[in-house]
């Protein structure tokens, strides 16, 4: 009887989400499983996203108005960022992580690279309170918020209420952040029979199927979970992942897998930002010191000649949508131009 209602509850979730699909506000996938995100809490609305859209875009979310989400998630590296290793803040300060790439996070149910945060709707607070990032607190950004005319019209508009709380500030920044869903690939196309891998690419996937997937798991390329990346501790970063806030040793040196969708935009790789090309992932993965730890953590050896290597990278390169990356549905929206011109 259990079984029965979950299994009722799940189907529901689904539904509600193909209905938020018909309204042409998310795109689900077919090839996607169905995303984790309850938007039974936060139903999706045009009005919503739009929001959502200008508050990620608008600096007056940090202290000083400085700093935006999109300082460190452009939408051109795939809503990461790839001019510098790790993110940078208010007063020019330096973070210890590099940004990680923000899309299809409806299929996520944990953030940042330490896990830090647990639920999509609370994740905008921590690079808003971070004293690295935007260095602000949810209370203040309210009442700047309430203060301005735009803002109080645009918050009656997704709401019907002028009066701006900061629940709906977060979850309004949640709605934008869930419509980028990246799934029109070379990859992807293939997988829906409208293209073909060419020889190269087919040797690469199969070579990924054999390497790769059982952490960067089809169609996502991530499983979403923590695991070692095998990198040394940087000495003056000292960042040892989930470990960092469980305070457990079980979880020290994990990190939030990475999707591999799009990596020809969201270098540089790891949560530090150390790795700036493919092929330096690849040998950090294929190196003997890499290797001597798998073989301690009874992991099975990763073993790439360098044809092997040109032939991964080849199908790597199929998981790039461009489309995602220049929709004009994400970027800058032009009606802040305005706003600041007044």
């Amino acid at each position: 009887m259990k079984k029965n209602v979950l299994a009722l509850i799940a189907i529901g979730f689904f539904l509600l989400s193909f209905q938020q699909a018909q309204k042409g506000l998310l795109e689900i996938p077919n090839l996607f499983p169905k995303p984790s995100y309850n938007f039974k809490n936060n139903p999706l609305d045009s009005n919503k996203i739009k929001l959502g859209r200008l508050l990620f875009y608008d600096g007056i979310l940090s202290k000083d108005n400085s700093i935006s989400c999109s300082t460190c998630h452009s939408p051109f590296s795939a809503f990461a960022h790839n001019d510098h290793d790790l993110s940078h803040g208010i007063d020019d300060k330096i973070g210890v992580r590099n940004a990680p790439a923000l899309f299809n996070l409806a299929w996520q149910s944990s953030f940042m690279w330490d896990g830090a945060i647990n639920h999509m709707d609370m994740q905008a607070l921590a690079p808003i309170s971070s004293t690295t990032e935007m260095g602000e607190n949810i209370a203040n950004v309210v009442v700047k918020l309430q203060k301005d005319s735009f803002y109080r019209n645009k918050f009656y508009q997704a709401y019907n209420d002028s009066i701006v709380t900061g629940e709906h500030v977060l979850k309004a920044l949640s709605q934008f952040q869930l419509t980028l869903v990246s799934a029109n690939s070379k990859y992807d196309k293939v997988k829906r029979g409208e293209n073909e891998f060419t020889d190269q690419e087919l040797k690469g996937y199969k070579l990924f199927q054999k390497n790769c997937n059982s952490c960067h798991q089809e169609p996502l390329f991530s499983n979403y979970s923590f695991g070692q990346n095998y990198i040394a501790v940087d000495s003056v970063l000292k960042d040892f992942g989930k470990g960092s806030i469980t305070k457990l040793m079980k979880d020290s040196l994990l990190f939030k897998i990475p999707s591999l969708r799009n990596l020809k935009y969201s270098y540089p790789y790891m949560h530090d930002g150390r790795f700036y090309t493919l092929n330096k992932v690849l040998n950090h993965y294929i190196s003997k010191e890499t290797t001597l730890k798998f073989k301690k953590d009874g992991l099975k050896k990763i073993s790439l000649s360098p044809n092997d290597k040109v032939d991964l990278i080849s199908f790597l390169l199929t998981l790039n949508d461009k489309e995602f990356v220049f929709n004009n549905k994400h970027r800058f929206p032009r009606e802040l131009l305005i706003k600041w011109k007044e």
